[in-house]
């Protein structure tokens, strides 16, 4: 048993406790509040001075998949041969033993979405997970989270330079229609087959894989920057009655009336960085403001390994210096996200019942460019500890 006593407790699920307790008992939370009664037998941390926060959640990035300093033989995110690959699984490409793990741990990141990149129209499967371990199994929260889509200038670059299709917007949404067309009726037949047996398909791996999606069970995940791409997403979306969420959402400022009528989460980043591309002209740190001012519920996430993913701390504090409410700005990296991706029964807030998934700073990693992590928990294990601070 681990008790943390005497910190400030943003437990993302209600008020701040100060001076507060939080009771960690066989990897979960027992107890949050104040003047609880401290076992004897417990291991004690005083967390005085420090915050103390649910671990931080990033909803979009491609840890493990592009692994730190290798190149080509680590580089394990996109299977460019071709465009409609949603087969694909991230867990079978994450090796948990690179180095942006340690970066995520000692940057208070304790759970990821992870997934393929935005080479393809469909790119394959994301998932939810732990930072800490050995064997991506045993670190899964949640597989598969969502199908990874991608519009506008990647996939158009990919398949230009391979002089084949898609090598426009045009292509790029025929594609995906034509695929989720495929899957809808691969769906129907199948649900026919249960009183015909002699209606049932071929097996096709590719729109077995789509079956979660048809089913609303998980997401699409569509890479979408610019304003004529995110409407793109929402019009095919609309079209086959899925669930979407929409990523990097650069022009979400633009067209945050649409946004609002469409209802649907919006996930923001990189935002930190140069404009490296035509479609990210528009980008600015204003966007979380302006979206979650309209009622849009919003992830601040950093595409990792775009950003470092152990800076999503700073990137929420950016949105906090352009107008984003610092609370909103923990939700972007905590609750929200969980919710987003279907784990909050889990992660994203300091509860009774969940995961003791905490992370312990010295200072405010959204407002001080001075603060250090003091300490990271995860699954109720005491992952990294600052000796420095604690």
């Amino acid at each position: 048993m681990i008790v943390i006593k005497n910190g400030f407790i943003k437990t993302m699920a209600g008020d701040d406790i100060a001076n507060g307790q939080v009771i960690i008992e066989e990897g979960k939370i027992k107890a949050v509040g104040k003047d609880l009664e401290i076992p004897e037998d417990a291991e004690v941390i005083d967390a005085e001075g420090c915050l103390v926060t649910p671990g931080l959640i990033d909803c979009h990035c491609h840890i493990g998949m592009w692994e730190e300093g290798i190149g080509f033989e680590g580089e394990d995110g996109n299977e460019d041969t071709e465009p409609i690959t949603p087969q694909l699984r991230a867990i079978d490409a994450i090796n948990p033993m690179d180095q942006s793990f340690v970066d995520a741990i000692e940057g208070g990141v304790t759970s990821a979405v992870t997934g393929p990149g935005s080479a393809n129209v469909i790119g394959g499967t994301f998932l939810a997970m732990k930072t800490y371990g050995r064997r991506v199994d045993d670190m899964v929260i949640k597989d598969p989270v969502a199908m990874k889509i991608a519009f506008g200038e990647n996939p158009k670059r990919v398949y230009d330079e391979q002089h084949k299709s898609p090598v426009t917007r045009m292509a790029i949404a025929a594609l995906l229609r034509e695929t989720l067309f495929e899957a809808k009726q691969y769906k129907e037949d199948l649900e026919a087959s249960k009183d015909d047996p002699d209606k049932k398909p071929d097996f096709d791996m590719k729109l077995e894989a789509l079956l979660p999606v048809m089913r609303k069970e998980i997401p699409l995940k569509a890479h979408a920057h610019r304003a004529d791409d995110i409407f793109t997403a929402l019009r095919i979306a609309k079209e086959f009655d899925l669930d979407i969420t929409l990523d990097h959402c650069t022009e979400g400022h633009l067209i945050v009336d649409e946004l609002k009528k469409a209802g649907k989460p919006c996930l923001i980043g990189p935002t930190f960085g140069s404009r490296s591309k035509y479609e990210l002209k528009n980008k600015s740190f204003e966007t979380p403001k302006i979206l979650f001012d309209a009622g849009i519920k919003i992830a601040i996430i950093t595409d990792s390994n775009v950003i470092p993913i152990q800076h999503i701390g700073m990137c929420a504090g950016m949105a906090v210096k352009a107008g984003l409410p610092e609370n909103e700005a923990w939700k972007a990296i905590t609750v929200n996200p969980a919710e987003i991706a279907g784990i909050s029964d889990r992660v994203g807030s300091i509860e009774t019942g969940k995961d003791a998934d905490i992370a312990i700073f010295k200072g405010n990693p959204l407002l001080d460019v001075d603060y250090e992590t003091a300490m990271t928990i995860i699954d109720g294990k005491v992952v990294y500890r600052n000796d420095k601070v604690m």
